[in-house]
């Protein structure tokens, strides 16, 4: 089985990604145009000083990775980090190491140090964003309800909408994972 080092070493740039988008690629790319990083100079200078790699399991499908991989972007550029990106389908060998409550959930990021070993796994989503959602996820009916896949699909629209166009969700995400990652960090220290 392979390392994340590996999967790491194969992967294309999370900005390659970005371009080859099929799906959801004009709401990512709005979402990455006004995202701007906080000024937080003890988490981007850290990110900077250790230069960690952080390889991203993520498919362009995903309404998480949409809003989640252009915040990530925008701290890497922040940094000058390289960022990574294999596809989850492509070969769940290496999502099936990090599973979400026992799930193929994406994104999820993995800082790696320099031996390529995982420090930390972020995603796929910020905890209050989460939250959010399953609340939101108590509305829809029973998934053998006759009315179901419409409610369904005017949910996921909802979120979709809501992604885009709601910057403190953003910032929610950069906030979610600068708290994941900034103790690691400091422990390196």
């Amino acid at each position: 089985m392979k390392t994340e080092q590996q999967y790491f070493d194969e992967a294309i740039s999370l900005e390659q990604y970005m371009n080859k988008m099929e799906k959801h690629k004009e709401e990512s790319f709005r979402i990455y145009e006004q995202f701007e990083v906080p000024a937080d100079d003890e988490f981007i200078e850290l990110l900077k000083a250790k230069k960690p790699n952080i390889l991203v399991i993520t498919e362009d499908w995903c309404g998480d990775a949409m809003m989640n991989n252009p915040v990530l972007r925008r701290i890497a550029e922040a940094a000058g980090l390289d960022v990574r990106t294999a596809y989850r389908d492509a070969d769940t060998d290496l999502i099936d190491k990090h599973l979400t409550n026992g799930g193929r959930s994406i994104p999820v990021y993995l800082l790696l140090d320099e031996d390529g070993e995982v420090e930390a796994k972020w995603g796929p989503r910020a905890t209050a964003i989460q939250e959010y959602v399953l609340e939101l996820r108590k509305d829809l009916p029973a998934a053998d309800s006759p009315v179901y896949k419409e409610k369904q699909q005017a949910f996921i629209e909802r979120i979709t909408a809501e992604y885009t166009s709601k910057p403190e969700l953003w910032l929610t995400v950069y906030d979610d994972i600068r708290k994941t990652f900034l103790p690691v960090l400091q422990k390196q220290s």
